[in-house]
């Protein structure tokens, strides 16, 4: 604030340089949608690395591909998923709906899987009493017995309350802190759970310590009904990833900041597909789309399905073929699986390495783990499926299993789209997403000429960067890109409406798709 003089004297007064500093977004955060062994099916859920997912989901899972695409992610570059797990739910029939396993001990205490799916049968719980004057209070542990049948103790509590007053109620504790159990308690108990006897497999462990005064309590989570595996393109699966009450399956990635691909692992359902391509541009976000597994030349000759090459194609690109890849459940034998995993670590990889901006495509876009498409294309064939916006996966000498094409679903030459390339789609993307979130300070600030000089000083900065890195055509930043914020862009009337506008502009690298190499025989010079 301005300083009031009051004595003779140097004063001293810091000015704001009006300088903000514009970092761009992370921009290969990737979503997967899909069954999973276990897991939560409530929220999407972030994970790190492929060993995470194992924790937190169960591993590779034969009921659906999604888990098998998400290890492809990691091992080619992906770095942060998301991941969101869905069940089968609403069915007319019980064997359709996958259910979380439950036991009731002793008629007051149920407990229940934290997610649903079979996995539940593989725990057990074992519940002690504690002697007076804690009788009130028990311990619960939750067992591994499929590795097993005596048991391994994977989660302990120590000193549990059926008291809703208590700070240790039952239900609270095992909320918060259990990744594999909840607790329900029934007909309003307060007392802990009796000794109840567990005659199936695995045996009773070996009777307590009479002086510690504890009685085991035993049951398995075998009660709830697992249902059958998801399909992909199945009609369950389809309400499953896009509910139709707008919440749940893909709809909860609306509750998380930012992702920047999406990917549905197998699934190739036109109508689906352009429901997804619509929600990924309005979260400014990129659909990777697989092509169906029995795909070939023939069938994609002419193109994909017309319902996937609509106004919200720009956010989306098609692969093709599928590719053959070691199966590490059937002794690693080769298995065919959907390119979309590799492709968006591919993606990860590719803007870590050179930028956004870089097309992920060409003899560096290997894909790790794969032992070559499941359709081998020649040079012909891939020259009709390349202008209409099919990018094709190819196995060359040397490069190995390579991504050899960079078009959106709106590349096909006839449309002559400005988004016909995917770098030049995804950097801006990645320009509109850094800006929305950096610009947020502008809002109620005074609408006149300090705030549009800040404006164009700020955005000219993150652009001038870009620049810098090689982001743009041209050799100057006046050939690359411009910055406009003043009363050209505002009028009078914007000003009036509290609307202050601000036009951003950039010339985009294009991919080198069609490389000509002119040859030309020198004839022996001829004196005149």
């Amino acid at each position: 604030m301005p300083i009031t003089p009051t004595y003779p004297g140097v004063y001293v007064e810091e000015i704001p340089s009006g300088v903000r500093t514009i970092t761009g977004v992370a921009t290969s955060i990737t979503a997967f949608v899909g069954s999973a062994a276990k897991g939560p099916t409530n929220r999407a859920e972030l994970v790190l690395s492929w060993a995470e997912y194992e924790r937190k989901f169960g591993g590779l899972d034969p009921a659906g591909p999604m888990s098998y695409s998400v290890y492809h992610f990691f091992i080619n570059g992906g770095q942060r998923a998301y991941i969101v797990r869905v069940v089968t739910t609403g069915s007319q029939t019980a064997a359709e709906n996958a259910v979380a396993a439950t036991i009731t001990l002793d008629g007051k205490l149920k407990i229940t899987a934290s997610s649903p799916g079979d996995w539940g049968n593989d725990y057990a719980v074992v519940t002690s009493n504690r002697p007076a004057p804690n009788d009130k209070r028990f311990r619960l542990v939750v067992m591994n017995i499929k590795q097993d049948k005596k048991g391994i103790p994977v989660e302990t509590f120590e000193n549990l309350s059926m008291d809703k007053k208590d700070p240790r109620f039952v239900e609270n504790v095992l909320k918060t802190e259990s990744a594999f159990v909840l607790g329900e308690v029934q007909n309003n108990a307060t007392d802990p759970p009796k000794p109840t006897v567990r005659k199936p497999q695995p045996p009773p462990p070996a009777p307590p310590d009479p002086t510690a005064g504890e009685i085991p309590v035993e049951g398995i989570l075998k009660d709830g009904t697992p249902g059958k595996p998801l399909v992909v393109n199945e009609g369950n699966f389809e309400t499953a990833i896009l509910p139709t009450n707008g919440t749940g399956g893909v709809f909860l990635l609306d509750r998380i900041d930012l992702f920047n691909l999406l990917c549905v692992p197998g699934e190739t359902t036109p109508a689906t597909l352009q429901t997804l391509e619509q929600f990924c541009r309005a979260r400014r976000a990129f659909l990777i789309a697989d092509s169906a597994q029995n795909a070939s030349f023939g069938s994609l000759q002419n193109g994909p399905d017309t319902n996937l090459t609509g106004t919200d194609s720009i956010n989306a690109a098609f692969y093709f073929p599928w590719l053959m890849a070691a199966d590490p459940l059937q002794e690693n034998r080769p298995g065919e699986f959907p390119p979309s995993g590799f492709i968006a670590g591919l993606y990860a990889r590719t803007d870590a390495n050179r930028g956004v901006w870089k097309a992920p495509a060409g003899t560096e876009a290997s894909l790790t783990g794969a032992l070559g498409p499941k359709i081998v294309l020649t040079n012909d064939e891939n020259g009709v499926l390349n202008p209409k916006a099919i990018n094709c996966i190819r196995s060359f000498p040397v490069y190995g299993t390579i991504a050899w094409g960079a078009r959106t679903l709106q590349g096909n030459d006839e449309v002559g789209s400005e988004w016909k390339y995917i770098p030049v789609r995804r950097t801006a993307l990645f320009i509109e997403e850094s800006l929305f979130r950096a610009l947020k300070w502008v809002v109620f600030e005074p609408n006149d000429e300090p705030l549009w000089a800040q404006i164009r000083l700020n955005v000219g900065a993150f652009m001038h960067d870009m620049f810098r890195q090689g982001a743009f055509q041209g050799t100057t930043p006046r050939d690359a890109y411009f910055v406009k914020c003043d009363k050209e862009t505002t009028t009078q009337s914007d000003i009036n409406r509290g609307i202050v506008n601000i036009v951003v502009g950039f010339a985009p690298l294009k991919p080198a798709e069609f490389v000509i190499v002119k040859i030309q025989q020198m004839a022996g010079q001829i004196e005149v």
